[in-house]
């Protein structure tokens, strides 16, 4: 299984993003998915997660109101939503998967995981 996440950039504060993230080879192993963030000098940290069906997300309280995680299983992709983007929002973006259907919140229940796109807000 591979995630190739993409969209990360430079933005003004109070901008949009919006980051995807394809996954490619055994695509039927990848249930529930997720974005995460690690800014400098700081752990990965959950940022939204979406359930198999995409009927059931959770959002960081950080991003709520502001992020939109989506996911169109078809394509095989995984989509973040960015909107009024703020300098705290910098980090490298990861996108993540696991094989259960249920979304989780920790870095450790995640099996797949992309390289990391940058997003990087400018005051």
């Amino acid at each position: 299984v591979q995630l190739q996440a993409s969209g990360g950039g430079l933005v003004q504060a109070g901008g949009s993003r919006r980051l995807s993230c394809t996954v490619s080879g055994r695509t039927f192993s990848v249930a529930a998915m997720g974005w995460f963030r690690e800014a400098p000098g700081k752990e990965r940290e959950v940022v939204a997660s979406i359930s198999r069906s995409g009927g059931i997300a959770y959002y960081a309280n950080s991003v709520e109101g502001r992020f939109s995680i989506s996911r169109d299983n078809a394509k095989n992709t995984l989509y973040l939503q960015m909107n009024s983007l703020e300098p705290e929002d910098t980090a490298v973006y990861y996108c993540a998967g696991r094989d259960s259907i249920y979304y989780s919140t920790k870095v450790g229940e995640y099996e797949y995981w992309g390289q990391g796109t940058l997003v990087t807000v400018s005051s």
